[in-house]
């Protein structure tokens, strides 16, 4: 009488525990559908190699998200922010992977990217066009790219090393540099409507009132 006893309140222990499972999962489904951020178990819908915790770097990257998660964590008060140090190290690294390219140094800004190289090319508007589509690449699309095969040149963008972007006189400093890169070969234009450094239609003139104006404010 005893084990029957024993047997009938295991049996209801392990049905209510199934039940209480089957409820949970359901209730996790309809969360992981409402904020897909609440995952529990994150591998069981997104990593299924089981790595995501190890941030492996050949781990593909991945997010989803809808209108209510957005809403409720605020990200429209929040400015997205890029690290220049590393699209720089990217850049660096990348081009000194093309053919005649030896030496690279790279300075990235709120809005332009400074490549300078050097090579022993013969045909220099091609790897200025190859070093200046691999920057172009990396960065965000409004970003303007500029090169030089003027090994001179890499001094003045490795001072910019330490500078930041609210730093006295900076715009015309790197205005100055730009010109200097600019009597290189650029590569060819980016397309129709933009200039061989991505520059759009009145851009390049837009941008030079604007460090007249903050010049003339210092």
């Amino acid at each position: 009488m005893k084990k029957t006893i024993m047997t009938l309140g295991l049996s209801s222990i392990i049905a209510l525990t199934g039940c209480s499972d089957k409820h949970e999962q359901g209730l996790g489904a309809k969360n992981h559908a409402n904020n897909p951020t609440n995952v529990n178990n994150p591998t069981q819908y997104y990593d299924e190699d089981y790595r995501n915790h190890d941030n492996k770097s050949d781990d593909f990257g991945f997010t989803r998200t809808n209108k209510t998660t957005t809403n409720r964590r605020n990200v429209s008060n929040k400015t997205a922010s890029i690290d220049r140090e590393q699209l720089s190290d990217v850049i660096s690294k990348l081009s000194v992977q093309i053919p005649s390219v030896n030496d690279v140094s790279t300075l990235v800004t709120d809005e332009e990217v400074l490549v300078v190289y050097d090579t022993d090319t013969k045909d220099r508007m091609d790897t200025a066009d190859q070093v200046k589509r691999t920057a172009m690449s990396v960065v965000p699309r409004y970003y303007h790219v500029y090169v030089s095969d003027d090994p001179a040149l890499a001094q003045n963008v490795e001072n910019f090393a330490t500078l930041k972007s609210g730093s006295r006189g900076i715009d015309y400093t790197i205005e100055q540099t730009i010109k200097s890169m600019l009597k290189s070969p650029q590569g060819y234009k980016m397309s129709d409507v933009e200039n061989e450094n991505g520059e759009m239609i009145n851009d390049n003139k837009d941008h030079h009132d604007n460090i007249r104006q903050k010049m003339s404010n210092l």
